[in-house]
């Protein structure tokens, strides 16, 4: 498996995209949990609902270590959601890539998007717990699930709520994850491609940070509309599917729903998606030269 063929990429460990991923999210969480708090507020005539009034809220009522409400099953979730898209879409490219080519953009968003799905599906289960955990302490006490951790939470939903719980929302959930791949694998190696060809960029961390960078914003901006209807039915009591909620909130808060809690969701998403491929890069990198000597004459 660590043996590089001559005129191909190393073949990496599979989980180093994950491994990356939890990396980033330790450091984002406060903000993911700003997003899903702002994502699930019903929209009050007058109100003004801001990203740091609503953090300011929050360490105010909940205390400060509240920001990292539901960390554990924010890394549970990159742990199994990022594992699979990050180690699927890197086995695709290396398998439609023989000769380490560089592969068309469609042909890189075709594989993101597969890519994702699977691992929506595989991170459903730690994202319903995630998105609830985040929001517990705003409900009303009575509403509170009171999850202890992510595995305590996923334990107790298959239990109280029987195992076809864990699937709950999987739908728009494995949407968004096809997309946010697409927007950010995808585009990510299509920036970085172009970015390369410039004579003032060269494959180091300038050039990771400025194409995950634009990355980050383009899956915000794409992914935000299915982003705020995958929150709202994670965290809703209601079970009448999704069209149900679509005519409520758009009969309730107009159609700016769709960007409800974009802000968060970029300055969250931007230094998420640049903090995951720059510890992507690295992990790449440590991984290089721990087996440079094993491959004496060979240039990576």
């Amino acid at each position: 498996m660590s043996e590089k063929i001559r005129g191909k990429s190393p073949n990496y460990p599979f989980w180093f995209g994950g491994s990356a991923s939890c990396m980033a999210a330790f450091f984002t969480h406060p903000l993911d949990l700003v997003k899903v708090r702002l994502q699930t507020m019903s929209k009050v005539p007058g109100a003004q609902i801001s990203m740091v009034g609503t953090f300011l809220k929050i360490v105010r009522n909940e205390g400060p270590i509240a920001v990292y409400s539901g960390l554990s099953a924010s890394i549970l979730r990159q742990a199994t959601y990022s594992t699979a898209r990050f180690g699927v879409y890197a086995k695709m490219k290396q398998h439609f890539s023989a000769n380490d080519e560089k592969l068309p953009f469609l042909k890189l968003s075709a594989m993101a998007a597969a890519s994702g799905w699977i691992g929506g599906a595989a991170g459903n289960p730690a994202d319903i717990i995630n998105v609830r955990m985040q929001q517990d302490r705003a409900n009303p006490p009575a509403q509170r699930r009171n999850y202890r951790n992510a595995i305590d939470g996923i334990v107790r939903m298959t239990r109280e709520e029987g195992v076809h719980s864990l699937f709950r929302g999987i739908w728009p959930n494995t949407l968004r994850a096809a997309l946010m791949s697409t927007c950010q694998l995808a585009t990510y190696d299509q920036f970085k491609t172009q970015l390369m060809k410039l004579p003032f960029f060269e494959d180091g961390l300038v050039t990771h940070f400025s194409a995950s960078l634009m990355s980050g914003l383009v899956a915000t901006t794409v992914c935000s509309p299915v982003d705020v209807i995958k929150t709202r039915i994670m965290t809703s009591h209601d079970s009448r599917g999704i069209m149900h909620l679509l005519t409520d909130i758009t009969g309730r808060e107009g159609v700016s729903w769709m960007f409800r809690g974009w802000v968060p969701s970029f300055i969250r998403l931007g230094p998420q998606t640049v903090l995951t491929f720059i510890a992507l890069e690295q992990h790449q990198r440590v991984w290089r030269w721990m087996h440079d000597d094993r491959h004496e004459g060979l240039t990576y």
